[in-house]
């Protein structure tokens, strides 16, 4: 058993940490860099409402592509081995990412511009997916036991910040090239700059993996044990319950990040009438603080259990982030700080369960499926939440679209206090184990 304080275990946990950024930048880039220059890759006389659609589609392709992943890796990490899955799943980022930034537009191959953009989110969400399921069990099964709550933490820590060194980039991007037509600087090439960007920084993390961090000690004691099938086991052993558990506690989380990324920015920018800059601005406010949150709430996992910590998290969700939204939707008229700080409060409160969910997902699960059960958990949970569009439909049918959004994440909160209630108490498992 390594020192707690060995160079292995602290290369892993700097994996983990920038392996998971290069992640979420990765995401975050089509939903805010692209959105300027959709008109390169669309017929110039397509109306605004398919734009809207093919552009939430581009999206959903990469949302698609992370279960997939998940399973390909998840099972390639149980079966041969963590670092090795993460080194290939995250090359594939940096090819794929690279590959988008050259690609042709609508005026050069017409309707392949689209779809071979497409085509690249959802090959590129499969390597996303691939990329978690088995860098963070890597991180993870380094990490001392008293260490994983802040571990977990720091590494899901760099979503916001990814968010945020994105939403900067791009705002600093459209003040230097103009954007607005087909021609503009922007919509030629100005938005491939934060592609190669994410490209560049997948590569240097690619590097960094295979240089330094090594294979985790919780698969290296699984290889001389016999090994299990672990979708098997999954879906049909004994584990079957653990995955149900952490798909109704994860679905829940989903479905608050869903509302809390998508709806709370306009709600926000509505109550204030906000400019496109001013809501950035609030924005990338909101996201430096809930930053700081993630270490906390894995330190509080940590010292008072994940078991409370979610339950807990769950009825905050419910009660503070609902209310926030609530206020939101309904009033008019706010200054831009008021309306800033109740877009912090609800931002922060709406992602906070995401602190520990690294330790608390990969505590759940034994050393010879735990890629897999991590991977499939965290990733197949994004399924249903990804409709939630259909359900603010119907829920303000009956409450109306002003408490619509607030209605929904009360449901999620829900969601997630009560699997959390179901499940076991994982903070002092041995990683080592299974």
């Amino acid at each position: 058993m390594a020192d707690e304080r060995s160079p292995e275990r602290r290369r892993a946990l700097t994996g983990g940490i920038t392996g998971y950024f290069v992640d979420q930048f990765d995401i975050y880039v089509p939903v805010i860099a692209l959105a300027p220059a959709m008109a390169y890759f669309v017929p110039p006389d397509l109306d605004a409402s398919t734009r809207t659609i093919i552009a939430a589609f581009i999206f959903t392709a990469t949302l698609l592509g992370r279960p997939i992943g998940a399973v390909i890796f998840g099972v390639l990490a149980d079966r041969t081995g963590r670092r090795k899955a993460t080194i290939i799943a995250i090359a594939g980022i940096a090819v794929t990412t690279m590959v988008i930034a050259l690609l042709p537009g609508y005026a050069n191959v017409g309707l392949w511009a689209v779809a071979l953009l497409i085509a690249l989110r959802l090959l590129d969400g499969v390597f996303l997916g691939g990329e978690y399921t088995a860098a963070i069990p890597l991180a993870m099964e380094w990490t001392p036991t008293r260490r994983r709550g802040l571990a977990s933490g720091l590494i899901t820590m760099t979503s916001p910040l990814a968010l945020c060194l994105i939403s900067l980039l791009t705002l600093v991007l459209l003040q230097i090239f103009p954007t607005g037509s087909v021609e503009s600087p922007y919509s030629t090439w100005g938005w491939r700059i934060p592609f190669v960007i994410g490209s560049l920084f997948a590569v240097g993390v690619l590097v960094y993996f295979v240089k330094y961090v090594p294979e985790s000690e919780g698969h290296q004691q699984e290889t001389a044990e016999k090994r299990v099938s672990p979708l098997r086991e999954l879906f049909t052993g004994a584990q079957r319950r653990s995955l149900l558990q952490v798909f109704v506690l994860m679905t829940g989380i989903w479905s608050v990040l869903n509302v809390t990324v998508t709806i709370l920015p306009n709600l926000a920018s509505a109550a204030a009438g906000m400019t496109s800059t001013q809501l950035t601005t609030s924005l990338v406010i909101a996201s430096l603080i809930s930053a700081a949150t993630y270490p906390l709430a894995g330190l509080i996992s940590q010292r008072f259990g994940r078991r409370p910590f979610y339950i807990g998290t769950g009825v905050l969700v419910a009660v503070v982030g609902a209310g926030t939204l609530a206020i939101l939707g309904s009033t008019a008229g706010l200054g831009f700080w008021a309306s800033t700080a109740l877009l912090s409060v609800a931002f922060t409160v709406g992602i906070l369960a995401f602190g520990p969910v690294a330790a608390y997902m990969t505590e759940r699960f034994p050393a010879s499926l735990r890629a897999t059960g991590y991977g499939i958990g965290y990733s197949l949970a994004l399924v249903l939440p990804s409709f939630f569009a259909y359900y603010l439909l119907g829920l303000e049918a009956l409450l109306g679209p002003e408490l619509a959004p607030a209605a929904l994440v009360t449901i999620g909160g829900l969601l997630t206090s009560v699997s959390a209630w179901l499940g076991p108490e994982t903070r002092d498992v041995d990683m080592h184990s299974g």
